[in-house]
């Protein structure tokens, strides 16, 4: 079952965060590509498990637009290991369909923080841009 309505509200909140960033590119996925689709995928089959994990504050959101272990965890590592393989698949073909350039992944991967930061639920850690781990 595919889960257009979400993808389409990820790729919004990506370009509003790319505005409020000062980015004039707005980011899009031009061609859902099997990869793309799989990496979807596995971050919704996932969702659960990292919000349980950031709400221990286990995992927490970096300010590079990756899960981070906070916190010891066999559990954890394999989930944040999954969580930004499939992150580091959307931000490439984000980057690659936009023909971003060389600071293209950083853009992406900023952009995506900020989203991340946003969404994060009172508790959770998140980092700011300065590297400063702080509690929302």
């Amino acid at each position: 079952m595919r889960k257009w309505p979400l993808l389409i509200v990820w790729i919004a909140l990506l370009a509003g965060a790319s505005r409020s960033l000062g980015a004039t590119a707005s980011y899009d996925l031009r061609e859902m590509t099997p990869e793309v689709q799989t990496a979807l995928q596995g971050r919704q089959a996932r969702y659960a498990e990292l919000q349980r994990l950031k709400s221990e504050s286990i995992l927490g959101e970096d300010n590079r637009g990756f899960v981070k272990m906070l916190r010891e965890s066999t559990e954890a590592r394999g989930v944040a290991q999954t969580e930004n393989q499939d992150r580091e698949v959307i931000y490439r073909a984000i980057v690659d369909q936009n023909q971003l350039g060389p600071d293209g992944m950083t853009q992406v991967q900023q952009v995506f923080a900020e989203v991340q930061r946003g969404k994060a639920k009172s508790g959770d850690l998140i980092q700011l841009r300065s590297g400063e781990w702080v509690q929302k």
